[in-house]
């Protein structure tokens, strides 16, 4: 492979610190075979063929439907300091990391969004319950079916609060459901009780759906620039599906999967950027809920540096050799860059970096983080990004999405089911003595005493 930068509209793809680990044969054999992989995306003749309607989402979407998502979420902030959004996985992943990634770490002003029916820790809703007491608060709840446990206890419990706090036309005016649009409990809730509502098309599921009212409506809700995020994911849909030649998400696939053939099978998506962390635990949900199947799968993993080389990096550095790094950086970033200053006294030594800035430190402490870690043995990918702003955000979502089924593909597997996470939920049920599930109950309370639980 040569080293080359392949150039996108918005993405780049620095791949030489791969180049000297990957077999050549290998690399060839699936870059071959994502022409193919692509086709059948786009025939929708793939595994998982009907679930492939964000694939061409942001080109589709139309003005009157950012409009609605614009007014909605308008309203909601007329009336409320805080939009609770109620949801778990994609259905709220994928909008709380666009959000982390564009609101000020510090700064609360305006309607602040907040999460609920996430998981279900005891004490979480009993110390939200205290934070919305003395303020005016909404509810989004997003559930396809409407009984996912965890948003489904969650919905059930504030929406008895809100009613408590605000009267009986609260759900008119304080709740929206994102929901299927003709089945399902929410569904018949949000009917029952007029509700507005959004749909969550048939054909996308929870981790593929940022670009639907599930991540758009709680985006504009706390303030940001839907249709520039929108343009930002169509530029970057426009760019993948009109270039067969150089195409950054079929040879980021590729490498992906080559070096996932040479042993190795974790990928740390690595930042160094503040606001970031939400990106990648969406992007961990994206490729692990959607590569980990029949055996295979490379194992998502992520950290936040420099902060995690001080807990992370000695295992990363000399731990097993199973790992390797895609970098993000982002060229530009709308941060004001402190410069470091003088000390007379110079305890802490620090007076050699004197009117260097801190994203001088931060891209030094990079890249020579990346080139100790090669060193180390561990293969480096770098995708860098125009800059921070949330355009760019879309663009990167969607080439995360494309490159995730991709790949997924290429390791034959169906990347748009998860039929594992049954499995849990079906001893839950069981061990909760839901209904049906009583033969199961049974079984568990056997083995349970087996293993002294």
């Amino acid at each position: 492979m040569n080293n080359i930068n392949i150039t996108q509209m918005q993405i780049s793809l620095e791949k030489s610190l791969v180049k000297n680990l990957m077999v050549q044969n290998h690399y060839e054999r699936y870059r071959s075979m994502g022409d193919d992989i692509m086709k059948s995306i786009q025939d929708k003749t793939c595994p998982g063929n009907d679930f492939l309607g964000w694939v061409d989402l942001p080109s589709t979407l139309k003005t009157e439907q950012l409009d609605r998502i614009n007014e909605v979420a308008g309203n909601l902030r007329k009336i409320s300091d805080v939009v609770v959004v109620i949801g778990i996985g994609g259905s709220y992943l994928g909008a709380r990391a666009v959000i982390e990634s564009q609101k000020s770490t510090f700064n609360k002003d305006g309607c602040e969004v907040v999460y609920a029916g996430h998981h279900l820790s005891p004490g979480y809703l009993t110390e939200l319950s205290k934070y919305l007491k003395d303020k005016k608060w909404s509810i989004i709840v997003i559930s396809k079916s409407g009984t996912t446990t965890e948003p489904a206890i969650a919905f059930r419990y504030l929406r008895n609060e809100l009613l408590a706090r605000f009267g009986e036309t609260a759900l008119k005016e304080r709740v929206v459901a994102i929901t299927d649009k003709s089945k399902g409990a929410l569904r018949k809730l949000a009917d029952a009780n007029d509700l507005q509502s959004f749909v969550i098309p048939d054909d996308v599921g929870g981790r593929f759906s940022v670009f639907t009212p599930v991540g758009l409506l709680p985006i504009a809700v706390a303030g940001f620039d839907v249709y520039k995020l929108i343009e930002g994911a169509r530029k970057m849909e426009k760019q993948i599906w009109s270039d067969t030649n150089e195409n950054i998400a079929l040879d980021y696939a590729a490498i992906r999967n080559v070096l996932y053939q040479n042993g190795n099978t974790t990928e740390v998506l690595v930042n160094y950027h503040h606001k970031f962390h939400y990106v990648a635990e969406w992007w961990k949900q994206l490729f692990g809920e959607s590569e980990g199947k029949d055996g295979k799968g490379v194992f998502p993993a992520s950290v936040d540096l420099t902060t995690d080389l001080h807990s992370m990096g000695q295992y990363i550095q000399d731990g097993k050799r199973n790992l390797f790094e895609t970098v993000v950086k982002f060229q530009n970033t709308n941060a004001v860059d402190e410069s470091i200053g003088h000390d007379d006294e110079n305890l802490d030594n620090l007076n050699y970096l004197e009117g260097k800035t801190m994203g001088f430190v931060n891209k030094n402490a990079m890249e020579g983080t990346m080139l100790a870690h090669n060193s180390g043995g561990v293969p480096n990918l770098m995708l860098k990004i125009q800059n921070d702003e949330i355009d760019n955000i879309g663009g990167l979502f969607y080439f995360f999405m494309i490159t995730c089924a991709i790949s997924g593909l290429m390791l034959q597997v169906n990347p748009f089911n998860q039929p594992g996470v049954e499995d849990y939920k079906r001893n839950m049920f069981a061990l909760l003595q839901k209904p049906g599930f009583e033969g199961r109950y049974k079984e568990l309370q056997i083995l349970r005493k087996e293993l002294n639980f």
